[in-house]
């Protein structure tokens, strides 16, 4: 019986990632000891209503899923490129969920970010403070001064960090909009992304005295077990990096991709994206539909643009003229071709 695709893109959870084949001989790691992965339904609080609604109603192109699944099998990033709303962002959520892979890790870019912030942050001064704290604890010993923190105590491993523990079933890790980064930090990722594993400096100084830490994971206050300072991957983690496409990245990190390019979605599959966030659409709906595709010629829309016009004007219970001129109003170009102004 054939498991492609593992990923089948019908948001309906199953447990198929734990049928997923062997990895390639070069992307087998064995990290451990082994971890549970997080559990996360519909009804967690550790998600936002945003994100689990995004998750339950994205509808993913036959490509998509493709990828998605060539990314899976092989164990590599997915690199996702595509105009602002075209769903990026929204694919990590959508596949974490079907395969129930835990709560998304996310890590947002910004041009001040570097590698060591994505593994993990340490606060040596919290720690500074908490010795001294300690060492007033032992002057006046009573419950009114806190104890003072070890070295774990003050680490906490941030979000590519945290999906690099040795989890059993791949964690989600949502890398966004990476073309905003400095130019070295594409080349940094990639011994960690062809390795599946790191050091932490502080820790392995440390391991003399300490040889196993239990450090604090990113979005949650769960510990994990570090043994001499090091991490490596069990389950490669799904890895989707977003670009908005602003930049190009260096043929070494791109061939360790696997590569998606979204577009705007078109007929058919935008009135399915539309079904599955407000129902099915009324003649009014569709009207706005038809308007929206043909303005799309002139200049950049998104999807998240059509949403809101079919929902308010929906919802606002007004005359149709008034409509008409709302509708409009939340359908600004992005970007134009043209000098026009917008109209219908």
């Amino acid at each position: 019986m054939s498991l492609w695709p593992v990923y089948t893109g019908t948001s309906e959870p199953h447990d198929g990632i734990a049928e997923l084949p062997a990895p390639p001989p070069w992307r087998d790691f064995d990290g451990g000891p082994e971890l549970a992965t997080p559990a996360e339904d519909d009804d967690s609080s550790a998600a936002s209503p945003d994100r689990r609604h995004r998750a339950r109603t994205y509808r993913p192109t036959d490509r998509a899923v493709q990828l998605v699944n060539a990314a899976l099998y092989l164990r590599r990033p997915l690199l996702v490129s595509g105009p602002p709303g075209s769903g990026k962002s929204s694919l990590a959520y959508a596949v974490a969920r079907e395969l129930r892979l835990g709560p998304v890790l996310r890590w947002n870019i910004t041009s001040r970010t570097t590698l060591h912030d994505g593994l993990y942050q340490y606060d040596p001064l919290s720690r500074l403070y908490a010795a001294g704290q300690a060492a007033a604890r032992e002057a006046a010993p009573d419950d009114r001064v806190p104890p003072g923190g070890e070295l774990q105590d003050h680490l906490r491993l941030g979000p590519l960090g945290t999906a690099l523990l040795p989890y059993g079933r791949p964690r989600a890790l949502l890398i966004d909009e990476i073309d905003k980064c400095d130019l070295d930090l594409p080349n940094d990722l990639l011994n960690i992304l062809e390795e599946g594993q790191y050091e932490i400096p502080e820790l392995v100084r440390a391991a003399r005295h300490t040889p196993s830490a239990e450090v604090m994971v990113d979005g949650t206050d769960e510990r994990a077990e570090v043994a001499r300072g090091r991490v490596r991957c069990r389950a490669f983690p799904f890895v989707v990096l977003t670009s908005n496409g602003e930049r190009e990245f260096p043929p070494a990190f791109l061939r360790r991709c696997v590569r998606l390019e979204l577009h705007q979605p078109r007929g058919a599959q935008l009135e399915r994206i539309v079904r599955a966030h407000l129902g099915e659409p009324d003649g009014y709906a569709r009207e706005l539909i038809d308007r929206f595709l043909s303005r799309g010629t002139d200049g950049e829309l998104a999807t998240d643009q059509l949403l809101n016009a079919i929902y308010l004007t929906g919802a606002a219970g007004i005359d149709a003229a008034s409509r008409d001129e709302l509708a409009e109003q939340l359908m600004p170009y992005l970007s134009r071709t043209g000098d026009e102004p917008d109209a219908f």
